[in-house]
């Protein structure tokens, strides 16, 4: 049968100050700029009217813009999307926005009339139209919230019953800097936050759960089978062991999210771009973050009695 990374032996956890390091670089400021700019909410969140509109020939965007402003529809956001001659127009304006509760199809009437008196009947076909009220949304950014929260709550009893405690406070530990970095990069790349994205976000979450059980649940076995073998030393052993289960089943996933990011489309794109990165992140956790904290914990608050392996490390035999 073939296996790769057989019988490795490196010592993964003598690497956690370079892991501590990165993880500082990448996580903090991305938490420095969130309260200056905040992240970029689709209108699912925000409410608005969302249009995708193909044009004969690549418009002005400038011209767009002041043709909708003239409009009375205030800062329209316009961004191309796809080819040059298809475009996004975002209408979030406070008094636009208002008009969403009345019906959806309000604002996305007052864009396309204003465009067809600019660019004619023939000019350009609307592709698509979306339309959110402001309570609609506020509603639907308070329920991703909480399907969040539920999502730890559940993943930290789930550890709390299958595991001791020092097992459950380290994946869940592991778990929650997966879930910042994830929320790093989608600052970085200015990612729109949508319900794809939020369900990106919690796919995250529960694979790096996974992940994070499948080690700890090799370093429990290895605890049992030799009692007086040094923690850090039981803890490198799973980690190589669980390494090859590691690699196959990240690369085979990769191969799929791959697939979707380069023929996906635009809509799909986000949620697969950040499953990509919480596959690696959710891998170099198990890694260098809960396994080190574990050892941390341990050294903390070691286990007393005997009947609990590795509560100290056993002392060299007197001569």
């Amino acid at each position: 049968m073939f296996r790769i990374l057989h019988n490795t032996s490196w010592d993964f956890v003598s690497q956690w100050k370079l892991a501590l390091v990165t993880v500082l670089l990448f996580v903090v400021p991305a938490i420095v700029l969130v309260p200056f700019s905040g992240f970029n909410y689709s209108i699912e969140f925000t409410g608005g009217t969302e249009m995708r509109l193909a044009f004969a020939e690549a418009p002005d965007v400038a011209e767009v813009r002041a043709t909708l402003a003239a409009a009375g529809l205030g800062e329209a956001e316009i961004t191309t999307f796809g080819a040059p001659t298809e475009i996004r127009i975002r209408a979030q304006d406070a008094a636009a926005v208002e008009q969403q509760v009345a019906g959806a199809t309000t604002v996305a009437q007052r864009i396309e009339e204003a465009l067809r008196v600019r660019y004619g009947a023939e000019g350009f076909q609307r592709l698509s139209s979306d339309g959110v009220g402001p309570r609609v949304g506020e509603e639907l950014r308070r329920n991703a919230i909480i399907a969040t929260l539920i999502a730890f709550g559940l993943t930290l009893v789930y550890l709390a019953w299958r595991f001791e405690w020092r097992f459950g406070v380290a994946a869940v530990l592991g778990t929650i800097h997966d879930s910042l970095a994830t929320l790093a990069l989608i600052k970085y790349l200015d990612i729109e936050i949508s319900l794809f994205v939020v369900g990106s976000i919690l796919t995250v979450i529960g694979y790096s759960m996974n992940d994070k059980v499948v080690v700890f649940d090799r370093v429990r076995e290895n605890l049992r089978r030799n009692r007086k073998q040094p923690l850090r030393q039981t803890v490198n052993e799973s980690v190589n062991e669980t390494l090859p289960r590691t690699v196959m089943t990240g690369t085979t996933t990769l191969a799929s999210l791959l697939a979707l990011v380069f023929l996906g489309g635009a809509v799909i794109r986000p949620f697969a771009l950040i499953l990509i990165f919480g596959i690696v992140v959710g891998t170099f956790s198990s890694i260098w973050v809960a396994a080190p904290l574990l050892l941390w914990i341990e050294k903390k608050w070691p286990r007393e009695t005997d009947a609990t392996p590795h509560s100290r490390v056993p002392a060299a035999p007197r001569a």
